[in-house]
């Protein structure tokens, strides 16, 4: 077999190559080996990467087993949940694009001839796969595992109910000695954070299209079934490098759209809809918001996990996780089953013998949570390119609203309104230049959602940005207004009072001004000062796209 990595190391001229390798401690033999990338982004800062390392040598044994030899290198990472609330939440998607890159780099330079990626939170999987997409070697993706619940008051409990609970301390309905017990007991173990959050959300979606092996989303991480899953990860990888299976075999547009409806079944974070549009972008596969709009109108919800439900990834595990979600879907034809996966075999053999829905964590297609997928996309003059919004996590009651805006051009000056107690029911909470370019780095904002909820306001106040919200959000909270601000969009011509009309089933969003009273306030709208003026960032804001493109970089 030929291999990739002959160009660096092969013939005569490639003796000061090889010369080089042995100074890494190869032999021969290792070195006359296929060489496969182990791409690990362990680091000691997100509670989801720090058993990374063990992942990597569980796969880096796999790679031995079946005869290749392994060579380990890192990635960056940004944990949201430490970013959020200030201004490092900048960088995290920001990050997604570096990641990508410095994989694309290294992979190249050396001429590996398969890779392993070993993500596990939010920016770091897309980034991960966006690079897949573009390299198109065998690869194979294989996550740390999803955090354990923790206990607290009888009840399990996460990220997000820490989160929740400072509006509460607030609010008077809970002490500090007992917020003290909660942040002590809510993230108990490693791993990515136990509910359905972007993490979760996007571990599930590697395995439904195909890049990840079953049980990728949901094994949790300090199970050992986690190290015998990165052991075959290991040996799979050197599987499709014999068969020649890339990542643009199983990155179909096809394997995108399964991956888009099993998201609209398990009600991901809506940030999903950002990621999986970039890969498709990187995959040649290009998805619009009109897209996600027809896959969700046929997908019903069969899924309610933390925060729209009280299940956490654990439930969904022993429910029987991805496979069993899909084979359920199969069972009305809303997936295609003929596509090739990270397994060498087509879907179809993957999902052989799987029940499907339990009745209880997964429903059936018969007897859905709701009719529609878990993610609502949203149109009108307030955003013409479209918004999202998790309704599988929008108590009934908000589906329709009407309030006045009340217009603020940061999170922290709308964070700082509403645990100030100047935010009353019914009001449209607007948090602008907060997108893309506004930002810079559309910052995930789940500080102010949380502390609506937190307050007692989630069943009776909407909030609407160009930024993003965290997978952990519920409530009318909606997101990825497009176009944003900073560029122009309705979103800067709002102003205090204006009435807006929230209609989730109908899937409108709109701005009760007239066309012509808009029309003079462009007129008179100037763009502000960029938030950040030098670095990386400014570098971000100048070439990424709109939201409703995958903010990507042009």
């Amino acid at each position: 077999m030929e291999l990739r990595s002959d160009r660096m190391k092969k013939g005569l001229t490639r003796a000061p190559h090889r010369s080089l390798l042995k100074a890494d401690g190869l032999t021969d033999e290792e070195i006359s080996r296929p060489i496969v990338a182990v791409v690990n982004s362990s680091n000691e800062i997100i509670p989801g990467h720090l058993q990374l390392g063990a992942i990597a040598d569980a796969v880096k044994a796999g790679i031995r087993i079946a005869g290749g030899t392994p060579l380990e290198f890192s990635t960056i990472g940004v944990c949201d949940g430490i970013a959020m609330g200030h201004a490092g939440m900048r960088y995290s998607l920001a990050s997604r694009e570096v990641i990508a890159d410095s994989v694309e780099l290294v992979v190249q330079g050396h001429a590996f001839d398969a890779m392993v990626m070993i993500p596990n939170c939010d920016k770091i999987i897309p980034g991960m796969l966006m690079a897949a997409a573009r390299l198109d070697i065998p690869t194979v993706v294989v996550s740390g595992g999803p955090m354990l619940a923790g206990k607290w008051k009888g009840r399990d409990v996460d990220l997000d109910t820490v989160f929740s609970t400072v509006g509460a301390v607030r609010a008077g309905t809970v002490t500090e000695e007992e917020m003290c017990d909660l942040e002590n007991a809510a993230c108990p173990t490693c791993g990515s954070c136990a509910g359905l959050f972007t993490a979760n959300s996007m571990n599930c979606l590697t395995e439904a299209i195909g890049m990840g092996l079953p049980g990728n989303g949901t094994i949790p991480a300090v199970y050992s079934e986690r190290i015998r899953l990165a052991k075959h990860a290991g040996m799979q990888v050197m599987e499709l490098l014999k068969k020649g299976i890339t990542a643009r075999d199983i990155m179909t547009p096809a394997a995108i759209r399964n991956a888009m409806t099993l998201d609209m079944a398990f009600g991901g974070s809506s940030n999903t809809v950002l990621h999986l549009t970039a890969i498709a972008h990187e995959a040649g596969a290009d998805i619009t918001l009109d897209d996600w709009a027809e896959v969700s109108a046929r997908t019903p919800n069969l899924v309610r996990i933390s925060p729209a439900g009280e299940f956490h990834m654990e439930d969904l595990y022993f429910a029987g996780g991805i496979p069993a979600i899909m084979a359920e879907l199969a069972k009305r034809d809303l997936i295609d089953d003929s596509v090739m996966t990270a397994t060498g075999e087509k879907l179809r053999h993957n999902l052989k013998g799987v029940s499907g829905a339990d009745g209880s964590v997964i429903h059936s297609v018969d007897e859905p949570y709701y009719a529609e997928g878990g993610l609502r996309v949203l149109k009108g003059n307030l955003a013409p390119s479209g918004a999202i919004v998790k309704q599988s996590a929008v108590a009934a009651e908000m589906r329709q609203h009407s309030g006045p805006a009340r217009v603020f051009d940061s999170e922290e000056a709308a964070s700082e309104a509403i645990l100030g107690g100047k935010i009353v029911a019914g009001d449209v909470v607007v948090i602008r230049y907060e997108g893309p370019k506004g930002g810079p780095g559309m910052r995930e904002m789940l500080a102010p959602t949380s502390a609506v909820k937190g307050i007692g306001l989630a069943g009776s106040v909407a909030l609407i940005t160009d930024g993003r919200f965290s997978g952990a959000t519920s409530g009318a909270s909606i997101g990825h207004v497009s176009p944003e601000a900073a560029e122009g969009g309705p979103m800067a011509l709002v102003e205090e009072g204006d009435i807006i009309d929230i209609d989730i089933d109908a899937g409108t969003l709109t701005l009760d001004v007239t066309e012509e009273r808009l029309a003079m306030r462009r007129r008179e709208w100037t763009a502000p000062p960029p938030k950040v003026s030098t670095g990386y960032l400014a570098r971000y804001a100048r070439f990424v796209s709109s939201a409703d493109k995958g903010a990507v970089l042009s």
